[in-house]
């Protein structure tokens, strides 16, 4: 498909920053086209400019939408990371669970949750190695995205082989998902846990509980410095005070939010309010 013009681009820009308050770079104009060639063949379109002078003509907002939705999702595997996972299951929630062993309750969010890997990865993590605790527990495991299609999938909770090559322990490839055609469903008892919800990040958030360990990994690099305040600002409002909030591992809350300590369990880096 033909490239865009500048001026198609920066209208792009400007959509994303005004629903999602993302922050595209202008460098990356490569990733803006690449991310609107499937949105221009599913809806017809002849080329980028035909998608664009749509979204301009369209007056439902459902184009924007489907356009933002593809701009903001974010690249996702199971456990990603290695250290965190191991640090989360030798350290952080075995500390969570003393702590916890009179209230007895467990809440976790993964924000952006893209396809869901992260929240199931957890969700495994905790059905394999905690076992009382997920049947005795009041266990939580919220995952929230922008995006309507990801959310969709995720629920869904289907894989590709490629999606569980990635990260996915054989051994939990064997106890959780069953072959369906060319995919990998994962069961029932693993879906349940996990809540997914629509949630734009810089707009309210209605119905987020306290939280003992929050993901947000790979997000506020894609967005302005107040805009990260703000966030992190937000999340100090909803992580218990033992909790820990959890950055990519380019990511950090300094100097952005001096309000947050920075603490080291094993090789993984969190974050306390």
């Amino acid at each position: 498909m033909s490239a865009l013009s500048s001026t198609d681009v920066d209208y792009v820009r400007e959509v994303v920053r005004a629903t999602s308050a993302i922050v595209l770079d202008l460098s990356k104009t490569y990733l803006v086209e690449s991310r609107l060639a499937p949105v221009a063949r599913q809806v017809g379109a002849t080329d980028l400019s035909d998608l664009v002078a749509r979204m301009r003509r369209d007056s439902s907002g459902r184009l924007r939408d489907r356009v933002v939705d593809a701009m903001t999702t974010n690249e996702t595997s199971f456990y990603r990371d290695a250290p965190l996972w191991a640090a989360l299951e030798q350290q952080i929630i075995p500390a969570l669970i003393a702590a916890r062993a009179r209230e007895r309750a467990l809440t976790f969010w993964s924000a952006a949750s893209s396809s869901g890997q992260e929240a199931y990865s957890l969700a495994m993590l905790l059905r394999d190695r905690f076992p009382d605790v997920v049947a005795g527990w009041n266990v939580r495991i919220i995952a929230t995205d922008l995006s309507a299609d990801m959310l969709g999938r995720a629920a869904a909770g289907r894989y590709t082989q490629l999606e569980v090559n990635r990260g996915l322990p054989a051994p939990r490839l064997v106890r959780y998902f069953e072959r369906s055609g060319t995919f990998w469903q994962l069961q029932d008892e693993i879906r349940q846990m996990v809540e997914f919800r629509a949630m734009n990040l810089v707009k309210p958030w209605p119905f987020v509980p306290d939280v003992d360990v929050l993901f947000l990994r790979n997000v506020l690099i894609y967005f302005d410095q107040s805009t990260k305040q703000a966030i992190l600002g937000r999340c100090r409002s909803v992580l218990k005070p033992d909790g820990h909030l959890v950055l990519g591992t380019s990511e950090t809350t300094l100097n952005i939010d001096p309000s947050y300590t920075r603490t080291v369990t094993g090789n993984a880096t969190t974050y306390r309010p």
